[in-house]
């Protein structure tokens, strides 16, 4: 120690009053956040009270996590604890979203006991980032939807709000409905069959049908149906043969029937459940009672 001027620390004193390793002291000095004040004749490090202080302050911003390019900014004066607390706080944030996907994804995969693979695959789809996400619907929107927004404007963004994102805390049953939602908007077999489906849903509409009127053919097959099995009007009889020609017009009974048959309407079904899921709602309704009606009824019609 110098007798003259300030009192000056050899590294083991500066651990022995502030109970740090040597070796972390010496790693802190090295890497700038602790600057030497002085040498010994034997060339030690040395360091002063305020050493002493900013050791303290080094060790505090450490144990919150912070790298040391941000603990040498700080004691440099390039930016303030609060700022660089701030930034700290947004990635604790991403990474405690992290952490909570993984133990969904890991729950999932305990409870559907999946393979290597399907976890992988899970885990993959699950840590899209919001922008991945994001593109994935907005890819499948632009394909199913293409077009036909000329005869109803805000189709595409009715659609887009209504498929949700993963939450920032989901349930392992929502990450396992995300994982087949992304899947299935991913497909481009399915994507045909929606295209199919929305081209005939959106039939019957003008560029005067005002913007978000529900005149889609299900909307209307809901509507007639519904006021058919209310009146207790018989599939087979000549009042539904009069509902039908209300509801399809010159359609193509047996191509109607042939679309309500196919599997693209238990995939339409299966969309709205995996939503309801990720949403963590209940499910609508499907209107299976009206759907099966106008089957019937059709079949009646077609002899068959």
């Amino acid at each position: 120690m110098i007798d003259d001027g300030p009192e000056l620390f050899t590294i083991g004193q500066l651990a022995r009053r502030t109970g740090l390793p040597v070796r972390t002291i010496r790693y802190w000095s090295d890497a700038g956040a602790l600057p030497v004040v002085a040498r010994s004749e034997g060339n030690y490090r040395l360091y002063d009270a305020a050493s002493v202080a900013r050791l303290e302050l080094v060790r505090t911003l450490r144990d919150l996590g912070l790298g040391l390019d941000d603990v040498r900014a700080v004691l440099a004066g390039q930016v303030t604890v609060a700022q660089v607390a701030a930034r700290h706080v947004r990635a604790l944030d991403a990474q405690i979203s992290s952490l909570k996907v993984t133990r969904a994804v890991l729950a999932t995969v305990a409870a559907r006991g999946s393979t290597a693979e399907e976890m992988t695959l899970m885990n993959k789809l699950a840590r899209l980032s919001a922008a991945e996400r994001k593109r994935i619907v907005d890819e499948f929107t632009a394909e199913v939807f293409g077009g036909l927004d000329t005869t109803d404007p805000d189709i595409r963004t009715r659609l887009q709000f209504g498929i949700p994102d993963l939450p920032e805390d989901p349930t392992p049953e929502q990450v396992d409905a995300w994982v087949e939602l992304a899947e299935m908007l991913q497909d481009p077999g399915f994507r045909r069959s929606m295209r199919e489906v929305i081209e005939f849903n959106a039939a019957g509409r003008t560029p005067a049908t005002p913007p978000g009127s529900s005149l889609w053919f299900m909307s209307r097959l809901v509507h007639h149906a519904g006021e058919a099995r209310r009146r207790g009007v018989a599939p087979d009889s000549a009042a539904a043969r009069e509902v039908l020609a209300e509801l399809l017009g010159d359609a193509d009974r047996a191509h109607v029937l042939e679309l309500m048959r196919s599997a693209s309407q238990a995939e339409v079904a299966r969309l709205r459940e995996l939503i309801a899921r990720v949403r963590g709602v209940a499910e609508g309704p499907r209107y299976q009672e009206e759907f099966a009606w106008v089957l019937a009824a059709l079949e009646a019609e077609l002899g068959r």
